[in-house]
């Protein structure tokens, strides 16, 4: 039943009404590429507002589906592989819509040559954004093909029906290939809002767990990361700098460095300098050899008291997220609690790298940041090049949840490259530069007051977050390292927040809850006492734990059960349906303590209250003479709109469920007046496969026919939280504070 439905448009007046110019484009790049922005900034202009996702910006189709002649479809997005398993979904997607063979699409993510600028892969966007622009234009290629067969064939387009093999087919017998059809006419038409989307009823390939296409290099030692690049004549290049950011390295003059044996290259402008060689190693051990020149401070002490001490302390400017005031009880109890989360590091298991070519006057980089455009334009401004005359290729990063590093090493091998025109250069940091230079998850303070009445429900909720900017992403040479550290150098940017309904230290600050009174009042610092930016779900992470916990709290004083007092307080059916998935899957009806120290915790969020939905439940047990925490298992459930890949979609959960245990147990960047101290996996734990949780369930609700909801992070919030609920019940203790260490875990219940 794959047959087109009758739109009442004809072949004739879809060309007429778009314009189209019937010319074959077999080859040539894509259409879609201009200037996007940051993350909260101005993003890729607008155009066609009326069409769904990215295509709102790049109508055309042939920006993002081009046809060959035997039918093979190639296909572009904006969005990057970051290990989220995208590559997969949006090929499915696109498989899905044209009715091709998965093997018959070759998916293209980002390269400033070919694709679209969707901005950054960043904030759950790739399938809400790019995976509904491919799959609404290939509805319309899959449209245009099929009335262009019924010319062809001179029949009705009614009565045609795709194979799912590259055909078309009439029903008395005769049958074209999508290659001889797209031979005839031109994808260089503007797509339109209504091309009729296949249903899931005659689905083949979306809703199927197709085979990841990034894990076989990742488990067989293939090629899998940037880091394992290697091009012809490759040169290797390592940094020159100080132990930490705020510190300045004392290097001995350049003639004696030049003069060392195995320097190719030393290159040195105001506070930065890097040294080339023409083997990795030989470049490590020059590292290492100038690396022991002393160091010097060079910007003011880092902060040494508490998280909320210090970010008080900083002048913030008051934002007020929701003043609700509706008629309501007076309350009968009140309950009052701080919650915070101090910086924390991304954690990348591979250092940043970046490999940069300068070659025939066009510099070609590969890097593995979320902003591949914003690294062209950042490379423009700091080289002073023109934009057209560099590209940026995106390749994927060993671990990548944020800016981490990836936008300063793109630049800084730019830079280098340069200098050694002809030559491709690899610039990767050492671990301790990832640790003492990148930019950290900011450190977040919450505040909150509510009041239950007589009857248990919650009829005041005064809350307050402290938080710096998360979306210091570079646009241009200021907001890198290297452009801070040449002379003459470029200013930093100011930091500024993102608006709600994304939010940065505002995200999720606002209730889904449906409560009476509400006070939400974000302070937003834009001084940032440590170099910070944006961290995976952002300020999400601590508002959620914050939100969550003090339900749980809430409950615990009412004498409700946790469930209860959120159910009672939640209008929107789909959220209810996820807790209600999680907890009757987990049987929390029926839970019962095996004893001392052994709880059960839940926790529930809507990412952004605009993205997936995701419950979570967990079990626990607390050895009380270590304070070491067992997650025994864990049940999530989760709803993102229409499915893609089932297994993906568990993949993220379930990655976001591990990630969100280590940065709530472990996790937590140190640092004395002069220098972060955490340089190491020893200083900086993060957790480790025996620590995993004993067993994870997670449900993906169907819901055929729903936009795409973004999940990537939905589940790190609901996860903290969970965890704290299920530390109290199962402890009689509230931790407040991340990280939970064993250590602190173990000091409040030694004694019990």
């Amino acid at each position: 039943m794959n047959a087109i439905p009758n739109t009442g448009l004809t072949r004739r007046s879809f060309l007429s009404a778009s314009g189209i110019a019937v010319a074959f484009a077999l080859t040539r790049p894509a259409f879609a590429q201009l200037a996007g922005g940051g993350e909260g900034g101005a993003g890729p202009a607008i155009v066609a507002p009326d069409l769904p996702g990215s295509l709102k910006s790049w109508p055309y189709l042939d920006s993002w589906i081009q046809l060959d002649e035997k039918g093979h479809a190639t296909v572009f997005t904006g969005k990057a592989e970051l290990g989220q398993g995208i590559r997969t979904a949006l090929l499915q997607v696109a498989a899905e819509e044209l009715d091709l063979p998965p093997a018959s699409v070759t998916l293209v993510t980002v390269d400033t040559a070919r694709t679209p600028d969707e901005g950054l892969t960043a904030g759950s966007h790739s399938m809400q954004d790019s995976g509904t622009a491919i799959r609404n234009a290939a509805a319309n290629v899959r449209m245009v093909l099929l009335q262009e067969a019924a010319e062809r064939l001179r029949v009705e387009p009614e009565q045609l029906s795709t194979t799912g093999n590259g055909k078309i087919a009439v029903p008395d017998g005769r049958s074209v290939s999508y290659g001889e059809v797209a031979a005839a006419l031109s994808l260089h038409v503007e797509a339109i809002a209504n091309a009729p989307l296949r249903k899931k009823p005659e689905f083949r390939t979306m809703g199927t767990n197709l085979p990841r296409l990034d894990i076989p290099a990742k488990t067989t030692g293939g090629q899998a990361f940037l880091h394992d690049m290697r091009l012809p004549g490759m040169l290797h290049a390592r940094l020159l700098r100080g132990p930490s950011e705020r510190t300045r390295l004392k290097l001995p003059p350049a003639s004696e460095i030049e003069a060392l044996p195995k320097v190719v290259k030393f290159v040195q402008n105001g506070d930065f300098a890097a040294i080339v060689a023409e083997r990795e190693w030989d470049a490590v051990k020059l590292m290492r050899k100038l690396q022991a020149s002393d160091y010097e401070p060079a910007g003011a002490p880092f902060p040494t008291g508490s998280v909320t001490d210090t970010l008080k302390a900083l002048p913030a400017r008051d934002i007020v997220i929701l003043d609700v005031a509706h008629p309501a009880a007076a309350p009968v109890k009140t309950l009052s609690a701080r919650y915070t989360r101090r910086w924390l590091s991304h954690g990348s298991i591979g250092p940043s790298c970046a490999i940069a070519l300068l070659e025939n006057d066009l510099l070609t980089i590969w890097t593995h940041s979320q902003g591949t455009y914003d690294v062209r334009r950042v490379a423009a401004e700091l080289l002073g090049r023109p934009v057209e005359k560099i590209r940026a290729i995106h390749v994927e990063g060993s671990g990548c949840y944020g800016q981490n590093g990836a936008d300063d090493v793109a630049a800084e091998a730019a830079y280098i490259a340069v200098t050694v025109p002809g030559r491709p250069v690899r610039l990767q940091w050492m671990r301790e530069q990832e640790f003492g230079w990148e930019p950290l998850g900011p450190g977040m303070v919450t505040e909150v007051e509510a009041g239950l009445d007589a009857s248990n429900r919650i009829v005041a909720w005064k809350y307050d977050v402290w938080s710096n900017p998360h979306n210091n992403r570079p646009v241009g040479a200021g907001g890198v390292l290297i452009g801070n550290q040449i002379l003459p150098g470029f200013p930093q940017p100011e930091g500024k927040e993102i608006p709600m309904p994304e939010g940065d230290g505002s995200r999720n600050s606002n209730p889904l809850y449906d409560l009476p009174n509400m006070n939400v009042l974000y302070h937003f610092i834009k001084d940032m006492p440590i170099r910070v930016s944006a961290l995976r779900s952002l300020g999400a992470h601590l508002n959620v734990f914050s939100i969550e916990s003090m339900f749980d709290e809430l409950a615990l004083a009412g004498n409700v059960d946790p469930l209860d007092l959120r159910l009672n307080h939640m209008a929107d059916a789909r959220a209810r349906q996820v807790m209600q998935t999680a907890t009757d899957a987990f049987g929390w009806r029926k839970r019962q303590k095996r004893g001392p120290f052994h709880g059960f915790g839940m926790a529930f969020a809507r990412y952004k209250n605009l993205g997936a939905y995701c419950a979570v439940c967990l079990e626990i047990s607390v050895d009380q003479n270590t304070g070491r925490i067992t997650v025994h298992r864990v049940q999530a459930a989760a709803d993102c709109g229409e499915v893609v890949s089932p297994n993906g979609v568990q993949n993220q959960i379930e990655g976001a469920i591990i990630q969100s245990l280590s940065w709530c147990t472990r996790e937590e960047v140190t640092n004395d007046e002069t220098l972060r101290t955490s340089f190491d996996w020893s200083a900086y734990p993060i957790l480790r496969f025996l620590d995993i949780p004993e067993k994870i369930d997670v449900i993906v609700e169907e819901q055929p026919g729903q936009p795409f909801l973004g999940v990537a992070e939905c589940g790190q919030g609901p996860t903290s939280a969970a965890l704290a609920n299920a530390l109290a019940d199962a402890t009689g203790i509230r931790f407040r504070d991340m990280p939970m260490t064993s250590e602190r875990v173990r000091a409040a219940i030694v004694t019990l």
